[in-house]
């Protein structure tokens, strides 16, 4: 398949999210949206990272919750720590840049999906954002990827 990154990727509407949206409002945008994951971008639209399902339920479990309180009482060394610090602690108090993967494998609009394939596998990923010169122009998905075998050239 000779096609490449521009020719399959999706454009419009993209869905980004903002790295001070809130975790709670992330969840929505990808609960509505029907998506797994989204880019993270600032106001320019310059990639700044992705976040996804893993990255928001990582915190949930309750051994995070063990290796928080143990580092928790060793930083505070039985003073009581300020409030501010421990709400934002919370989940619902954190935001997309704070929990979103900073190390995205980008491509840009003449990749090959070959290429693409290639990333996917050699990653664990099942998405690339697709840039110019820094910014999001798309992303290309494994959906992406099988409609284009669906629909050759």
């Amino acid at each position: 398949m000779n096609r490449l990154a521009s020719e399959i990727m999706t454009v419009a509407p993209l869905i980004v999210v903002h790295p001070n949206d809130r975790v709670p409002k992330v969840a929505s945008i990808l609960r509505d949206h029907h998506i797994s994951a989204a880019p993270v971008v600032d106001a320019e639209g310059k990639l700044l990272g992705l976040v996804s399902e893993s990255d928001l339920i990582r915190h949930l479990g309750t051994e995070h919750d063990k290796r928080k309180a143990w580092w928790l009482e060793l930083l505070s060394e039985g003073e009581d720590l300020a409030t501010e610090f421990l709400d934002y602690l919370k989940e619902e108090n954190r935001t997309a840049g704070d929990v979103m993967n900073r190390e995205v494998v980008s491509v840009n609009e003449g990749t090959s999906v070959g290429e693409i394939v290639d990333l996917f596998a050699k990653h664990n990923i099942k998405r690339v954002p697709v840039v110019r010169e820094g910014k999001l122009v798309g992303i290309v998905a494994r959906a992406d990827i099988i409609r284009s075998l669906a629909s050759p050239a």
